[in-house]
């Protein structure tokens, strides 16, 4: 995996998570520039899931097992994007609080999936 490119994926997440929370807090559903923030997000997944399946073409493998790895890959694939039409049917705050609940979930899958991929051992 490139290191800078999951490092990237988890930081905006949290900035995502951060961003959505506060709404939350103010008692705020998602707007539309919540929805540009998690199109951000969801894209840099996409990219990272084509540089990971590109890798796993070239014969490339994770350490911890290439099931395993492709499993973390499409959940953090899903992650936002789920949460993101789950807040369309929920207009209220609660809406803006499980986009951030699943940005933060992303964050965590791309922590382990830099331990799956061998990122973690010299």
């Amino acid at each position: 995996m490139i290191d800078a490119l999951t490092i990237a994926v988890a930081v905006t997440a949290l900035a995502l998570a951060a961003w959505c929370g506060f709404a939350a807090y103010r008692d705020e559903p998602t707007k539309d520039w919540h929805f540009i923030g998690m199109a951000v997000v969801a894209l840099l997944a996409v990219v990272q899931l084509v540089v990971a399946v590109v890798r796993l073409a070239r014969g490339q493998s994770p350490e911890q097992g290439t099931a395993i790895f492709v499993a973390y890959l499409l959940g953090a694939a899903v992650c936002v994007p789920g949460t993101g039409f789950m807040s369309l049917s929920e207009r209220t705050r609660w809406g803006s609080a499980t986009v951030a609940a699943g940005a933060v979930v992303l964050a965590v899958l791309e922590v382990r999936l830099f331990d799956i991929w061998g990122g973690g051992s010299a």
